[in-house]
């Protein structure tokens, strides 16, 4: 069967909802991310401008070759690589009138003998059995989705402990937590080869966690990426948070705020900011409307621009409850904050998350008169 995406029409074999675009055992075209494609066609836009030397793009696990054959389309000289036999041919009759190459590679081993520019990988599940390889073989930006989001969040501790490096945990923020640990992973398995890691484009969507680190050998630069990590000190009574730089954490006994000796402490995880405001703007820019995804692609960029760089989401439906109190609309809740002289902005992944500088006792406060 044939699909059409992006204006760019190319072969599947079948289409079926799931967590990645193909599995261990089979080839399949999952219309679900389409969303992830989308942005990251209009992310290629954007770069295209931000690094003109640019050129080469790798498809690390092609699996239809769908990704690969719309970055073709929009002038990237294109390597789709996969083990499967049947994907590698499918890829390749879809890349053939872009003149795309598709290979029969195990990831690893392709990219520890070249470079590309931009290297895509896109697992079935987490990408750090990918990661040291990436970040050797990749000039420029590294675009990477994990699915694996039990462990990311916390959710499957040990699991999140042992392919992460760090303690995540399963907090109302979830979505957050599991960027954070992702974005601190990759940024010290490339600090281990010298190299600075920087996010200048991120999302959570649904089942997955995308970002887009633009890479620079230098010592120097990678040791500094190092200080946006740290920890993050969560009260489970309360739900007040604190967040430290550092790579030893000073873990409180109790909470500050109420006393509880329910606090949890997550990290080390990535506590600078997730993307370039400026450049996550121009990626909104460079969708368009032969995207089947647009809209959604449009104003969840224009959300991450707008975010706060803070390291924690609150939901206003939990405070409310915890305040005996009915929720309001979410801009009507995020203005009385700024009118109360706090930063405020909302959540790029979900309608009822917001970010704020205030602590939770200043919001209760400020958003009184909303109840």
């Amino acid at each position: 069967m044939e699909v059409t995406e992006g204006g760019v029409t190319v072969e599947v074999e079948g289409a079926r909802d799931g967590a990645s675009e193909g599995r261990a055992d089979e080839v399949f075209y999952n219309p679900e991310m389409e969303l992830n494609r989308d942005i990251t066609v209009a992310t290629l836009r954007a770069y295209a401008d931000r690094e003109p030397r640019a050129e080469t793009y790798l498809d690390a696990m092609a699996a239809s070759g769908v990704r690969a054959t719309r970055a073709a389309a929009e002038g990237w000289d294109v390597t789709a690589a996969d083990v499967d036999d049947d994907a590698v041919a499918l890829a390749g009759r879809n890349l053939a009138p872009y003149d795309g190459e598709a290979v029969q590679r195990d990831a690893n081993a392709l990219l520890h003998e070249g470079f590309f520019d931009v290297v895509d990988v896109d697992p079935y599940g987490s990408p750090m059995p990918f990661a040291d390889a990436a970040v050797a073989g990749t000039r420029n930006l590294l675009c990477v989705t994990a699915t694996d989001t039990a462990p990311l969040c916390g959710a499957h501790f040990e699991s999140g402990v042992r392919r992460y490096d760090t303690l995540p945990r399963n907090t109302e923020y979830h979505p957050e937590m599991g960027l954070r640990v992702l974005i601190g992973a990759l940024v010290r398995r490339a600090a281990s080869r010298d190299k600075a890691a920087v996010p200048i484009c991120s999302h959570v969507s649904r089942h997955y966690a995308r970002t887009y680190l633009e890479l620079e050998a230098n010592a120097t630069e990678a040791t500094a990426t190092l200080d946006s990590l740290g920890f993050v000190h969560h009260c489970e009574d309360c739900l007040e948070r604190d967040h430290e730089f550092g790579r030893l954490p000073d873990a409180p006994e109790s909470c500050p705020y109420c006393g509880s000796n329910r606090v949890l402490t997550a990290g080390p995880i990535w506590l600078g900011a997730v993307a370039d405001a400026e450049f996550a703007g121009r990626v909104a820019g460079e969708v368009t409307d032969d995207m089947g995804e647009a809209k959604r692609a449009r104003t969840l960029l224009d959300t991450v621009a707008d975010e706060l760089d803070t390291p924690t989401h609150y939901d206003q439906h939990r405070l409310c409850k915890q305040w005996s109190r009915p929720a309001v609309g979410m801009d009507v809740f995020v203005d009385a904050l700024r009118e109360a002289g706090f930063d405020a902005s909302h959540a790029h992944y979900s309608g009822t998350a917001f970010k704020t500088d205030a602590t939770v006792a200043e919001m209760r406060e400020a958003t009184a008169g909303l109840a």
